[in-house]
């Protein structure tokens, strides 16, 4: 009897190990009509902010404390730290325009790509049509220009639960075991301290307050659909790259493609990112994506552009939104989209 049990035993570990069960959220339909739609979207919203964890209340009113202030050629630069209200102080790069306001605004979003060194930089780094920076760009086209550091990047790096001593993917990983232990997420705090970034630019007076759009590549380019979902005051968005829907994410191996900053508790229970996405509509929703990039499966952009355009169809407003999918391009911010980008934006906030 022990001589059988000993070979079960064996022959079982031999067995080549089972592959990891597919990753399914449940259907979330086309809505048939807009009365279905306007129900089901205030319903996902909520479910969303439940998803995000225990988020503090913003404080109201944000304040925010004059670090630099000095006039450049076509725009005057400020240097800001903007209260959370969760303990910390968000470094900021406002950029206005000369002459009288009120003008349109761009809240710009920085990337990721393991450059927590540059954070709220990236409005210095030359833009892809190499005449000049992204932020020089917009305010020199008559935008008022606010861009944050967000948790682990720029000036926020190292002041995470270690301290000084962890930087970089160690320290987001840090940050976001210490919100989880706390009910939160480390991506509902951040797109918290994106809603106060928005608080505080619709706060400014030379900031036409309906007229503020959100803009970014990558990680930048999620925080602005989620922040565009979340908050009905951002009036247009254009996101390049990082339109990903997570099952085709996880279906084709791209997993390792994001941080961990990038994932939400719960969200696959209840529904897929087209579910996000498709808040936006009817205001203005332009994404821009390469057909090559590992982090943004193309089947999956292709579903959330379908559905997306599906819902503007129902309000009447299939211009508002656009899609594009780059044949032969990967993760990258090209030419061509940042012309795209700035069209877009002058076309739906640009100043009358």
């Amino acid at each position: 009897m022990r001589t059988v049990i000993v070979l079960t035993l064996v022959a079982a570990m031999q067995e080549t190990p089972r592959p990891f069960p597919e990753v399914k959220a449940p259907e979330y339909p086309a809505p048939a009509s807009l009365e279905e739609w306007t129900k089901r979207r205030e319903e996902t919203r909520k479910t969303l902010w439940k998803l995000l964890g225990d988020l503090p209340p913003r404080p109201s009113p944000v304040r925010a404390e004059l670090a630099k202030k000095e006039d450049r050629e076509g725009y005057r630069l400020e240097k800001l730290s903007i209260a959370n209200g969760a303990g910390a102080q968000v470094p900021a790069y406002l950029l206005v325009p000369p002459g009288p306001g009120p003008f349109p605004a761009v809240l710009y979003h920085h990337w990721h790509g393991g450059q927590y060194s540059i954070g709220k930089e990236e409005l210095w780094k030359k833009n892809p049509a190499g005449d000049g920076t992204y932020g020089e760009a917009i305010v020199r086209k008559g935008y008022v220009v606010l861009a944050i550091d967000t948790y682990a990047f720029g000036e926020r790096s190292g002041l995470g639960p270690d301290g000084p001593k962890q930087k970089g993917g160690a320290e987001e990983m840090t940050l976001s075991k210490t919100f989880l232990w706390m009910g939160r997420s480390l991506w509902g705090m951040m797109v918290r301290d994106d809603q106060i970034a928005l608080d505080y630019l619709s706060s400014r007076p030379e900031v036409d307050a309906k007229r503020i759009a959100a803009t970014g590549i990558s990680m930048g380019s999620t925080r602005t659909w989620w922040l565009a979902a979340m908050d009905e005051r951002v009036a247009a968005a254009t996101g390049v790259c990082c339109l990903t829907r997570y099952q085709d994410l996880v279906a084709a191996g791209g997993l390792h493609q994001h941080g961990i900053y990038y994932f939400v508790p719960g969200m696959l229970k209840h529904f897929d990112s087209e579910a996000v996405c498709s808040l936006i509509a009817p205001r203005p929703f332009l994404t821009l994506s390469g057909a090559d990039d590992q982090g943004s499966p193309a089947a999956g952009v292709t579903k959330i552009n379908d559905f997306c355009a599906g819902v503007y169809r129902l309000y009447g407003k299939p211009d508002d939104f656009k899609g594009v999918l780059y044949p032969g391009v990967g993760h990258v911010y090209t030419p061509e989209m940042w012309k795209e980008t700035l069209a877009w934006l002058d076309r739906h906030v640009g100043r009358k």
